[in-house]
């Protein structure tokens, strides 16, 4: 069959497809090294000296996983997450002083949401972000909120049992993964129309 013969619209609609699929595989590649990059970021991080959490603000994905330390002044909220079979993990945004930043502290887990009596104190932990609970939809249409800075507190607030702390080996690399299953899914894109391509022009000449 040649180029003449070939459905315009069917034809270009298979090919931007495949074009945006392939497309969609490099960008998932390009991701892939940033985030091996990231990782090894996260790894020297964890073994880092720890430092103050004024220090590391504003927080970014460069500062993940490192040890700090901060005074909670006051908790001046109290929120609940599951936290499977540990039961509830109990986050507490924090007042540091009359100026700069506040931070959300998890302070550990109980069989129970009701919050602790806590009203505050030093905190040592590791550094990460509040999980990110929203749909995969509203991400991938909307623009996501930045993310919270949690610590993730070492030893436990009276009453409860320590949250598990943030480790960097659990932090997924899908994107390679990903990047293959765009490229596979523009070939079989491609043999698909292909084989569709074949049994219109057997039909035609049938007919």
């Amino acid at each position: 069959m040649t180029a003449r013969s070939l459905p315009l619209v069917p034809t270009l609609v298979v090919a931007a497809a495949v074009l945006l699929m392939v497309r969609l595989g490099l960008w998932q590649l390009d991701r892939a090294r940033e985030k091996e990059a990231l990782l090894a970021t996260y790894a020297a991080n964890a073994a880092k000296p720890p430092l103050p959490f004024v220090a590391l603000w504003p927080v970014t994905d460069a500062a993940l996983f490192r040890r700090t330390s901060l005074l909670c002044l006051q908790p001046v909220a109290w929120t609940v997450e599951g936290a499977g079979s540990a039961g509830w993990r109990h986050l507490a945004a924090c007042r540091l002083g009359a100026e700069g930043p506040g931070v959300l502290v998890d302070l550990g887990t109980s069989a129970t949401a009701t919050a602790p009596r806590w009203g505050g104190g030093r905190i040592e932990g590791r550094l990460t972000w509040v999980p990110d609970h929203q749909p995969l939809v509203a991400r991938l249409f909307g623009r996501p909120p930045p993310p919270t800075p949690l610590v993730v507190s070492a030893a436990p607030a009276p009453g409860l049992r320590p949250s598990r702390q943030p480790d960097p080996a659990e932090v997924p690399n899908n994107h390679r993964a990903y990047a293959v299953q765009w490229f596979l899914f523009a070939g079989v894109a491609v043999v698909v129309y292909a084989v569709a391509l074949r049994r219109r022009r057997r039909a035609s000449r049938a007919g």
